[in-house]
C-alpha cells in the first residue's frame, strides 16, 4: 500500500526540526522551548496494547492511568485475547470501572488491521479507531501521535494541551476544543510537536504530567 501519513516523528531530529520552525513563527513556542529545553520523543510500539493503555488513561489521572496500567501488566491482560477472555472480577480488580471493561472488550473483538495503520492517511486512521465503542477523536489522535508518530496530527480536546495554551498565550480561560483545532491550524505541519511542547511547558509550569 503506499504511504500516505506525511511526515512522520522517529526521532529527536525531527523535534528538533519542528520545535525550530514552531519557534520561528510563534515567540511564545520560542519561549516555552526555553523553559523546557529538548522535547520528549514519546514513542511507543502500535498495536493492541496502545489502544488500550489510551483508553485506561481516558478521564483519570497520570498517576492512575499508570497504577492501573500495572496491575493490567501483572496480571497478563494487555493482549487482545486475554481481554476478550477475562472476566468482569478480573478486569475490575485491575481498577477499570464497568464503562471502560466494555471499552476493552470491544476494542479486543474489532479485528484492527494495526499495521494497515501505519500507511493511512491521519483522518482514515481516526475515521477507523473511531468506529469502537469507547475511542473518542481525543483517543485516536493520541494514539495517531504516540504509535504511529504522526508529526500534524494534533488533540485540542485534550485538558492539559488546552490550559497550557491558555497559560502561554495570556487567554482568559481555556480555549474550547473547536476554538483550540482552529488555532492548531497555523503550526501545521508541526502540530505534533508543538503539542508535545505544550505538554513539557505543562510540566514545567504545573510541576506535574498532563498526559502518560
Amino acid at each position: 500500500m503506499p504511504c500516505e501519513t506525511g511526515r512522520i516523528i522517529d526521532g529527536a531530529g525531527c523535534l528538533a526540526e519542528g520545535a525550530a520552525w514552531l519557534a520561528a513563527r510563534e515567540p511564545r513556542f520560542a519561549a516555552a522551548l526555553e523553559l523546557t529545553g529538548p522535547l520528549p520523543l514519546r514513542r511507543r510500539a502500535d498495536g493492541f496494547a496502545a489502544l488500550l493503555s489510551a483508553i485506561v488513561s481516558q478521564q483519570v489521572s497520570v498517576a492512575s492511568a499508570d497504577a492501573i496500567w500495572r496491575r493490567l501488566e501483572e496480571a497478563g491482560l494487555t493482549s487482545a485475547p486475554a481481554v476478550a477472555e477475562a472476566g468482569e472480577e478480573a478486569l475490575r480488580a485491575c481498577g477499570l470501572s464497568r464503562q471502560k471493561q466494555h471499552y476493552a472488550r470491544c476494542l479486543a473483538v474489532a479485528e484492527i488491521d494495526y499495521p494497515a495503520l501505519r500507511h493511512a492517511r491521519d483522518e482514515t486512521v481516526i475515521a477507523r479507531l473511531t468506529e469502537v465503542p469507547g475511542i473518542g477523536r481525543w483517543t485516536a489522535e493520541i494514539y495517531a501521535m504516540f504509535s504511529l508518530g504522526r508529526a500534524d496530527v494534533f488533540a485540542p480536546g485534550d485538558l492539559a494541551l488546552q490550559e497550557a495554551v491558555r497559560m502561554l498565550f495570556g487567554l482568559e480561560g481555556r480555549p474550547r476544543e473547536r476554538e483550540l483545532r482552529a488555532m492548531a491550524e497555523a503550526w501545521s505541519p508541526w502540530r505534533g510537536v508543538a503539542a508535545r511542547l505544550l505538554w513539557a511547558y505543562f510540566r514545567v509550569a504545573k510541576a506535574r504530567e498532563g498526559v502518560r
